[in-house]
């Protein structure tokens, strides 16, 4: 089944390209670690799962390309072009001249309505080129006035269009010290939205990408592109094709992925986490083995460490009967991360006999789901970008509540001086609409909390 990416605002478009350049790569890798068949299966799927091909023989990404402004799109386009090994179609983009402002307001009351009827005729015509479309990917950022505002009202009219398609946002979190002065309040109004129409909200952290460029990378100058290709390595770890337990390569992606992870409507936040990772001239050098990979990444779930370098290895599961983490009183720091659902994908060599029996530990999971149906492994010996052995871990857990209680604590108080939110009320949101979205992020929080 076929994914068409939706990439929103600058931001949006960036990291769209990335992946796309990721997915590419990958493919084109030589890696001697599977059959030639299991590598031609493989390529197969992805190019269904995210390409055309046309006449020309160069794959043609299935992606709509939205932003305000010109400049990036343009970028973007020419830059897939010259790449040689894949293109973006020249018909599936739409841009104006002016921009949002970085305003939320002005892309979801003014924008989104002005321009809906070009933007969901191209993405409609992407949906028709699928013989099997499986739902839909949205790459946004939370911060500024496209890809929130706009991003949030586009995702609402594919709910509309597509109501039994798989709706997963992609959503950037911004750098906790600013880029721009209204993010808490965009951000807040982006979660609350597409908190209502979109199946599950994949976040990725600024600052924890940042920190990996220079941690675990390297990389003394750090750039966008750094952090966005860090970004895109992580989503082609999960999004590249893989055996779903039928010994076959997965039908239908999202809809596999939704279902292993959203067991619940309340629970849609959804961390992604990637090892090892680390600079190309480094691999040669490097030898992994399966259980220390395994006892990392189980490590950095419970310890909620967003990376292998500085995981607190003090924090373990609650023994049962014990006190648990919900019990405690809501000031205290909660220590450990319980899981509602994981997700772990393992790409490269002897990948089938790896044992996985620490992540069906009880202990790690809230009391209402059976662990059986909480934990879940893809795999493949097929491997990722270079990696010999790979691992990435997908869970529905408390890993967000800190920084969503600091970004609604910070648009809380500036809300509460009414600061701003005149920028709001001239495009038509009302005050009444930032309360909706703060009681909806605030239920979230608690239904999190309690776990």
């Amino acid at each position: 089944m076929s994914i068409v990416t939706v990439q929103l605002g600058q931001c949006g478009n960036q990291v769209g390209h990335e992946v796309f350049n990721s997915l590419c790569r990958d493919i084109h890798g030589t890696h001697g670690l599977c059959s030639k068949r299991e590598n031609e299966s493989y390529q197969d799927a992805c190019k269904e799962r995210f390409f055309f091909q046309e006449e020309s023989a160069v794959p043609v990404a299935r992606a709509v390309l939205v932003d305000m402004e010109p400049k990036v799109i343009s970028q973007t386009l020419s830059l897939a072009a010259r790449s040689g090994s894949w293109k973006y179609n020249h018909q599936s983009h739409f841009c104006q001249k002016q921009g949002s402002g970085n305003n939320w307001a002005n892309g979801y009351s003014v924008h989104g309505p002005r321009h809906k009827e070009a933007i969901m005729d191209l993405v409609q015509k992407e949906a028709e080129k699928c013989e099997r479309l499986g739902g839909f990917v949205t790459i946004m950022s939370m911060a500024g006035g496209t890809g929130s505002g706009l991003g949030a009202f586009v995702t609402q009219c594919l709910r509309d269009a597509f109501p039994n398609s798989f709706i997963l946002n992609h959503v950037i979190w911004p750098y906790g010290t600013g880029e721009v002065i209204v993010q808490n309040y965009n951000s807040v109004l982006t979660l609350s939205h597409l908190y209502q129409s979109a199946d599950a909200l994949l976040v990725h952290e600024n600052d924890v990408i940042h920190q990996i460029c220079a941690q675990l990378m390297n990389i003394k100058q750090i750039s966008f592109r750094d952090v966005n290709q860090v970004i895109a390595h992580q989503l082609g770890s999960v999004f590249q094709p893989t055996h779903t337990g039928q010994g076959h390569y997965s039908r239908n992606p999202l809809g596999d992925l939704l279902e292993s992870l959203v067991p619940h409507p309340e629970f849609r936040m959804l961390g992604l986490r990637n090892i090892p990772q680390m600079p190309e001239n480094s691999l040669a050098y490097s030898t992994f083995s399966w259980p220390g990979l395994i006892k990392h990444l189980r490590q950095m779930l419970i310890a909620n460490a967003k990376m292998e370098e500085g995981i607190d290895w003090q924090v373990q599961p609650p023994c049962p009967g014990s006190s648990t983490p919900s019990s405690q009183p809501p000031n205290k720091p909660l220590h450990f991360n319980t899981s509602i659902a994981n997700l772990l994908i393992l790409r490269g060599k002897d990948v089938h006999g790896v044992d996985l029996g620490s992540f069906q530990d009880p202990s790690l999971y809230t009391s209402w789901l059976n662990p059986q149906d909480a934990f879940t492994a893809w795999k493949t010996p097929r491997a990722f970008n270079k990696y010999e052995k790979s691992a990435s871990l997908v869970s529905n857990s408390q890993f967000l509540l800190k920084p969503l209680d600091s970004i609604v604590g910070k648009a809380w108080n500036m809300f509460a001086s009414k600061a701003y939110v005149h920028q709001y009320t001239k495009f038509g949101i009302q005050e009444e609409d930032f309360l909706d979205s703060f009681t909806t992020l605030e239920q979230v929080i608690s239904s999190y909390t309690t776990l």
